[in-house]
């Protein structure tokens, strides 16, 4: 705990010392909120592009970017022990390319309604994930805000909440994989942001993805071919939502508990619900608006109340491994 008040988390800095720093449960759901932005150029791209086509090409982008900084992340990635190498790969090849592929694919089988009620398990998966894979505890209080947060999500992102049933056994399947290695790819980013530097983290997340997101593409037999007047968008998509919103997330992540920042990962459908509303002509039903005020006072809450001396959820302290050893 911070002396001084506040919940601390601790990382194991270059040269393999534990070092505390303080709780970043909010620069998690500002990563979150710039996720929201991705609708503004994806919605335009879908209407040209197929998934995997948008897919590749944001990875490729990103990856020529992160170039200079490759070098460090593979000596990182030898670096790490067994366990946080597989990680990375999950979270390279899961999480990035094949969870994205799968969500897009669900919405292929004509039943939009499906894929987004079986994506709200991914919190619930996350938490599980996160106290058997990294031995986070949570006080009872942390159903205040989590609960709440989880209704909230569900009210924005249905105008009738009540009238919501999945319908096709496909697409939830699809769903259900995607909700799942989403989940999984935010504790195994918990997990080894606090070993490597939050850089590192992401140049490895989009290196490794790059090649799964091959494999999608001659699966689907999708072009990799675009214009030129397609390059501007599909630029702006992998620079902005893509590269600095997970760029801040791993930097978020690195201080901040599984447990904590899958709930913070809900300022993405509240964005995304404002931008629909202010740029892309939509509009919200009554319930939406409420869902809207719930989510963004409890991750909010959740992130004041986490600076207490103490906070509702307990992340253990970061042991010495063979790649970071202890002084």
């Amino acid at each position: 705990m911070d002396p001084d008040g506040g919940a601390l988390s601790t990382v194991v800095d270059s040269e393999g010392d534990r070092r505390p720093v303080a709780d970043r449960t909010w620069l998690v759901a500002v990563a979150a909120a710039l996720w929201g932005t991705d609708g503004l150029l994806r919605l335009p791209l879908a209407g040209e592009l197929p998934a995997a086509t948008i897919v590749f090409w944001e990875h490729l982008l990103i990856v020529l970017v992160l170039t200079p900084f490759l070098p460090s992340a593979v000596r990182a990635f030898r670096a790490a022990a067994p366990r946080e190498r597989l990680a990375l790969v999950v979270i390279g090849v899961g999480a990035s390319a094949v969870a994205t592929a799968l969500f897009t694919q669900a919405f292929t089988y004509g039943d939009p309604i499906t894929p987004l009620v079986l994506q709200k398990l991914q919190p619930v998966v996350a938490v599980i994930a996160a106290v058997a894979l990294l031995g986070e505890r949570f006080r009872a209080q942390y159903w205040v805000f989590a609960v709440p947060a989880l209704v909230g999500a569900w009210l924005v992102a249905f105008p009738d909440p009540l009238s919501v049933a999945p319908t096709a056994l496909v697409a939830a399947l699809l769903a259900v994989g995607a909700a799942v290695l989403w989940a999984i790819g935010t504790v195994l980013g918990r997990m080894v942001s606090v070993r490597m530097p939050s850089r590192d983290v992401t140049v490895l997340r989009f290196a490794i993805g790059l090649p799964a997101t091959v494999v999608v593409l001659l699966l689907n037999g999708a072009p990799i071919a675009v214009t030129p007047a397609q390059l501007g968008p599909l630029a702006l998509l992998a620079l902005v939502p893509g590269l600095l919103g997970l760029s801040l997330y791993y930097l978020g992540l690195r201080a901040t508990a599984a447990s904590r920042a899958t709930l913070a990962e809900l300022a993405f459908p509240v964005t995304a619900a404002l931008i629909g509303v202010t740029l892309l002509d939509r509009s919200l039903s009554v319930t939406q608006w409420v869902g809207l005020v719930v989510v963004v006072a409890a991750v909010t809450g959740l992130g004041l109340r986490e600076r207490t001396r103490e906070p509702v959820v307990v992340a253990p302290l970061v042991p010495p491994t063979p790649s970071t050893p202890a002084r």
